[in-house]
């Protein structure tokens, strides 16, 4: 993974559909931290996915052009800061204090999740449960072994958490 750290690449696992593209940041024996570029050039959040399963890192001309074009734009590919990658719990807390709401995915990937944490113990993760609308619609709890991939500050997550502010303010 060294060798890619501060790069362009895509990882693809055994075990899901999606590839994940993004620049390496961090990763440990457990966790992969990409600065995350969901298509073209465009860097859009962070990805943090679970280090299991991985069948191949790609990184090829595509990848090479792409990550030229996102340097010439001035887009910042690292991260602000150092996010902990120890473990799920270091990890689900770092993110609920500095960005409060977050998104996971399990290893099916037909379904995301966007919350707010409630509750993190050594068995299951509870959050509020963000709908699409921009409102929380109760808790739904995660056993801590099937979360896959985490995300934060995107667009989308983002333009949510505006939406939950202004609610905030009109009451």
């Amino acid at each position: 993974m060294e060798k890619y750290l501060r790069q362009l690449i895509s990882i693809e696992f055994e075990d899901k559909k999606e590839i994940f593209s993004g620049f390496l940041i961090d990763w440990t024996e457990d966790w992969i931290l990409l600065k995350n570029n969901p298509f073209d050039f465009i860097i859009d959040g962070y990805t943090i996915l679970k280090n299991v399963n991985v069948k191949s890192i790609i990184q090829d001309k595509d990848h090479e052009f792409t990550e030229k074009v996102i340097k010439l734009k001035g887009l910042k590919t690292s991260a602000e800061e150092i996010i902990p990658l120890k473990d799920l719990s270091s990890i689900i807390h770092f993110l609920a204090k500095k960005y409060e709401i977050f998104q996971i995915e399990k290893k099916s990937d037909k379904a995301v999740y966007l919350g707010k944490l409630i509750e993190l113990n050594e068995k299951e993760l509870v959050i509020d449960f963000l709908g699409t609308e921009g409102e929380f619609e109760g808790e739904m709890s995660f056993k801590l072994n099937k979360i896959r991939v985490i995300e934060f500050d995107t667009d989308y997550i983002n333009s949510l958490k505006l939406i939950v502010n202004e609610g905030k303010k009109k009451q």
